[in-house]
């Protein structure tokens, strides 16, 4: 991991000089993301957010860039950092910075490093907070309680981060309100069906470069993350086992045609694990014990707490070894090897690029539209986590369309007279 000294400028970044090649790609990003372009130039319409300061906790990425822009544009005093220490594009920072917009955030940073980067952004004082994993939210709660009476409210981008400020609201010490932008419609049935799906597998195939047909492959969980990886991998001629918690998600991924069953058992069979369930110790010590020989272990979840890397290292010892960028390999016995990729960090951002531009499009446009949401409304809103207002999601749903030139129906006035009737039947 990679320690950055303080710094006293207003960023913190690896190389100023890799501006060019970001902006290209930030750019080459844009032509896939038509609903924020149309966002952001209404933002510079209208200047919705003329003078808020925001922090934005996010992947420091070329998707990101854009809502930093389109946040730019309508007048948001932002300053971003990572919410993950492997996802930062280095050139995408550069980029930005030259365009203004103070980044903290160095690709491969260590922990300390990583959480002194976010707290240099808390020192902005925010008054809209954009998070991804919810660090920034729950360190001003921890320890920043003066930066509380400016916050208007946050956003959340991510499954992990709305469980985390669903837990400070059941505890009652939630003191802003929250919109869990990873909720609408328009972000979850597609960013992490979708987007998860073919990012998780990129990041996996680049990492690796192995042949997915005729692998096992087992899927910790079946949310819309674990939906889409499964999709994807048996799309790729995989053999897909799901282990799930939840009877419903179970039965719904049987009547899907998987194989469903339990780690326990799983742990024998699976060429490659994928998690994806934003909890702890999903892959346990018991598990590797089973494992094949070779069998590959990689996280789709927002934090590397899913594979139990602790035991990994201890069951290890001396025995583990870099085999190439990303590939790690830990020796449990004379005729067992495990591998471990991207440090057990979600591999879609640390292997590869993360989610495909178009459909981080609707997510972004999703956070643009719920702060200017929070800007207008969020004082009068109590602590809490919200759902985006369904009228935000429906819209961003009608201009992706539009964007993609399909035209759908429109009720007729008799239709419409018809739903709202109580009269009619057989």
């Amino acid at each position: 991991m990679v320690e950055s000294p303080p710094s006293r400028r207003p960023f913190d970044i690896k190389d100023p000089s890799l501006a060019a090649d970001g902006h290209r790609r930030i750019d080459w990003a844009a032509r896939e993301m038509p609903v924020l372009a149309q966002i952001r130039d209404q933002f510079a319409r209208e200047r919705p957010l003329e003078g808020i300061r925001m922090v934005v906790c996010a992947h420091i990425t070329t998707e990101t860039a854009n809502l930093a822009r389109a946040l730019q544009a309508g007048g948001a005093q932002a300053v971003l950092c990572a919410s993950n220490p492997l996802s930062t594009q280095d050139d995408v920072a550069a980029a930005l910075v030259e365009d203004g917009i103070p980044v903290f955030a160095i690709k491969g940073e260590d922990n300390e490093t990583y959480y002194r980067h976010i707290r240099t952004a808390m020192d902005h004082g925010p008054q809209i907070i954009v998070d991804d994993g919810a660090d920034v939210v729950t360190l001003i709660h921890k320890d920043r309680p003066d930066l509380l009476p400016d916050v208007i409210g946050a956003t959340e981008e991510t499954t992990t981060g709305v469980i985390r400020h669903k837990a400070l609201a059941n505890e009652g010490l939630l003191r802003f309100p929250v919109i869990a932008v990873n909720d609408a419609e328009t972000k979850h049935f597609f960013d992490n069906r979708y987007g998860t799906g073919q990012s998780t597998i990129d990041g996996i195939l680049r990492a690796t470069n192995i042949l997915l047909a005729g692998k096992t492959v087992v899927v910790a969980g079946y949310g819309w993350c674990g939906k889409g990886i499964s999709m994807r991998a048996r799309g790729m001629g995989a053999r897909v086992i799901v282990t799930e918690i939840d009877p419903v998600r179970a039965l719904e991924a049987a009547m899907d045609g998987f194989m469903v069953t339990t780690m326990d058992r799983a742990a024998a069979l699976g060429d490659l694990f994928v998690t994806a369930t934003g909890n702890i110790n999903v892959v346990d010590r018991n598990h590797f014990d089973q494992m094949k020989d070779g069998a590959i272990l990689a996280n789709s979840g927002h934090f590397n707490s899913e594979i139990n890397i602790t035991a990994l290292e201890e069951m290890s010892g001396e025995g583990r070894r870099t085999l190439r960028p990303f590939v790690e390999e830990f020796v449990l016995g004379p005729d067992q090897r495990v591998i471990l990729l991207g440090e057990g960090r979600l591999i879609n951002l640390a292997a590869a690029e993360g989610h495909p531009a178009s459909v981080m499009d609707m997510s972004f446009a999703n956070q643009a539209l719920a702060v200017a949401y929070l800007v207008r409304e969020g004082k009068a809103l109590q602590p809490g986590v919200y759902r985006v207002p369904e009228d935000i999601d429906r819209e961003i749903a009608r201009l992706k369309l539009a964007a993609m030139e399909i035209e759908i129906d429109q009720l007729t006035e008799e239709q419409e007279r018809y739903l709202s009737s109580w009269e009619g039947g057989t």
